[in-house]
């Protein structure tokens, strides 16, 4: 093999960066048809609120039956459900709304091992994101309260996401439900004995969403929200 000399490894490494450059440039452009997808479909849907939780409860479960329960009380208040468009609380979320006659939107996301829509999200009403941050922004802008079923990291995740732009201003206030106080309670103290305590929270930040056991309670915590607040896009 013939030594390379030392202009062909420099050509070679330009030629490299600019191929990786265009490779973020068409990154781009793939993240904007995202948003623009996104934009276009929920931007017609009328007032949602989205509910949050685990994919990992099965059906029959007590935390299946109850986000069943808290979806059609949401479409009995006139609002549809939004979902990440997966199985198990996402699919209790969108059955529940199905089963109560009601807009049952799915915001799905590719994952390496396929994450598959389920079977209750009208089919008008299904987007599938390669991107968590663009789907995030959906389900910030669009929902008129979140409703956080029992979850994991990924239910946190949108929690205090959602917490925290509303706590620093970037985007308006809106309702913000934790359902099942057994599960949550743990969290509420550490919020209050840790968090609190040491300063690295304030009281009135506790005032930012509410816990309920009951899915008419979460239900009425959004309906009196709006009741001094106009439905829209909350950025």
């Amino acid at each position: 093999m013939v030594p390379r000399t030392d202009r062909e490894l420099l050509v070679d490494e330009q030629l490299d960066k600019v191929f990786k450059t265009q490779q973020d440039v068409w990154r781009v452009f793939r993240v904007m048809a995202e948003f623009v997808e996104g934009f276009s479909t929920l931007s017609k849907l009328g007032p949602c609120v989205s509910i949050f939780g685990s994919a990992r409860i099965k059906p029959g479960s007590e935390y299946y039956r109850l986000t069943k329960s808290v979806a059609k009380e949401v479409v009995k208040a006139g609002y549809g459900v939004i979902s990440g468009g997966g199985p198990g609380t996402m699919e209790a979320a969108n059955r529940g709304a199905r089963e109560a006659a009601g807009a049952s939107v799915g915001i799905n996301i590719d994952l390496p091992h396929e994450q598959k829509p389920n079977p209750y999200i009208d089919p008008d009403k299904l987007i599938t994101f390669r991107h968590f941050y663009v789907r995030k922004v959906m389900f910030v802008k669009y929902a008129q309260g979140f409703i956080v079923m029992p979850g994991g990291f990924g239910t946190l995740d949108e929690f205090f996401e959602a917490v925290t732009l509303i706590q620093t201003k970037k985007i308006h206030p809106f309702p913000i439900v934790l359902m099942g106080s057994n599960y949550w309670n743990g969290l509420m103290t550490w919020f209050k004995e840790k968090a609190l305590e040491e300063s690295m929270i304030s009281k009135s930040d506790l005032e930012l969403f509410s816990i309920t056991d009951y899915p008419r309670q979460a239900v009425a915590i959004v309906k009196r929200f709006y009741k001094k607040e106009v439905h829209g896009p909350n950025f």
